[in-house]
């Protein structure tokens, strides 16, 4: 059994590879006074560079889950993630209200994929 650990901090690996799939920590945007879409937007960059690291693209997501800190940012989430997400390989995915770490936070994005 394989697990391969990367971006290893004191609280958690930004990405765990185990066999031919890989986890990657929810993810937030580092600019937290962009609005929702611009959130989402770093997020998804962020998820690209992630699964580029570990030899992954986003046409190989399994399955993704959004936390958003209200669901009146559902729109502005739409808007960046359908622009993103590969259409011909659309992951499962759900969406959920939720509170967050920190109130800057407007968006948080974990994903599964197939390396």
């Amino acid at each position: 059994m394989s697990i391969q650990r990367f971006k290893i901090g004191p609280r958690m690996s930004q990405v765990v590879v185990h066999n031919e799939t890989v986890y990657l920590a929810g993810q937030v945007a580092e600019d937290t006074t962009a609005d929702a879409k611009g959130q989402t937007e770093q997020i998804l960059r962020q998820i690209d560079e992630l699964l580029a690291l570990v030899g992954s693209d986003k046409s190989k997501l399994l399955s993704a889950t959004i936390y958003l800190s209200e669901m009146a940012h559902f729109g502005a989430l739409n808007a960046a993630w359908e622009a993103w997400v590969d259409a011909a390989n659309p992951p499962a995915r759900a969406t959920v209200e939720a509170k967050l770490a920190a109130p800057k936070y407007q968006v948080e994005i974990a994903v599964i994929a197939a390396k």
